[in-house]
């Protein structure tokens, strides 16, 4: 190991440790974190949070709110907010998974583009620019229409495949002012291969950039794929909040005292995004100085 690469890891492990403190005490993050867990905590224990089965028809149909039915009951006999609960294991599993596809094809291809430049780098650009200037929600409604029904893999398949050209495009310009700083020529230097440079040299010092693609493709994927749903181009009998607008709309939820029926997967689904946005906001505060509020000088 050389001298340039020992003194680079603390460095680079002082700057990740200082990324943690700022985002600890960042308001916006805070909150964030806050939201999302409260959803994954509804996701992870539906069955011992929600007080009925979500599918089960046994009530009275467009009953008001109780004590037993918080927000009511649907046009077909069910609780709502046991549906609620259920529906947010999906929502969250198409985010994670969403954000988890763009940020790895965004990584791939953003990252591989630049390092490796010439003609990979012209092709790889090419496919970027391509789907930055192609209307994505109007194409992702065009092919999820071609498979009736569209369950929970076309959804991701289809919104993670078309979604990480914007990520990409910012990886590759970080990349691009990386390349002939001194630990990578260092690794060079010592014969490191490609992949290694890639993984351990250059991904590490772009996490918070990294982390905040995963956040925006997240954010992405919970509004698009409410939205698809509600249009009737997902599994219908699926559940999950944007299968519960769609039955809602159905049934004219909101003409026919429903309201709640209608409203609250809709705030659901807002309050998510607004945790991954949040949360969005936090890291770009943190990756961008420029964005960072100055610290004020206590006078002696």
């Amino acid at each position: 190991m050389t001298a340039i690469t020992a003194t680079m890891r603390p460095a680079r492990t002082r700057l990740g440790l200082g990324a943690l403190r700022r985002i600890a005490g960042n308001r916006k993050a805070l909150v964030g974190m806050l939201l999302l867990l409260f959803f994954v905590v509804l996701a992870a224990f539906p069955g011992q949070l929600a007080p009925d089965d979500p599918n089960a028809e046994i009530f009275r149909p467009a009953l008001g709110v109780s004590s037993h039915h918080w927000f009511g009951t649907t046009a077909y006999g069910q609780d709502v907010l046991s549906q609620l609960i259920w529906g947010a294991r999906q929502s969250l599993l198409i985010a994670f998974a969403v954000g988890g596809l763009e940020t790895a094809l965004a990584v791939l291809i953003g990252v591989s583009a630049a390092y490796l430049g010439g003609i990979a780098d012209g092709l790889l650009s090419l496919l970027t620019d391509v789907l930055l200037v192609i209307p994505i929600f109007p194409l992702v409604i065009v092919l999820t229409a071609y498979e009736r029904n569209a369950g929970f893999a076309t959804l991701v398949i289809v919104l993670g495949a078309l979604g990480w050209s914007y990520g990409a495009r910012q990886l590759r310009s970080q990349t691009l002012s990386m390349r002939n700083r001194e630990f990578l020529q260092s690794a060079r230097v010592r014969g490191e291969r490609r992949l290694y440079v890639i993984v351990f040299e250059i991904l590490p010092t772009m996490t918070s950039l990294i982390v905040a693609s995963f956040l925006g493709g997240a954010l992405y994927a919970v509004l698009t794929a409410a939205g698809l749903q509600f249009v009737g181009l997902g599994d219908p009998n699926s559940l999950s909040w944007g299968t519960m607008l769609y039955w809602a709309e159905n049934n004219e939820a909101l003409g026919a005292n429903m309201v709640l029926w209608a409203v609250m997967p809709g705030v659901c689904v807002a309050l998510l995004g607004a945790a991954f946005a949040l949360l969005n906001y936090a890291f770009d505060e943190v990756s961008n100085p420029a964005l960072r509020k100055p610290r004020r000088v206590k006078r002696g």
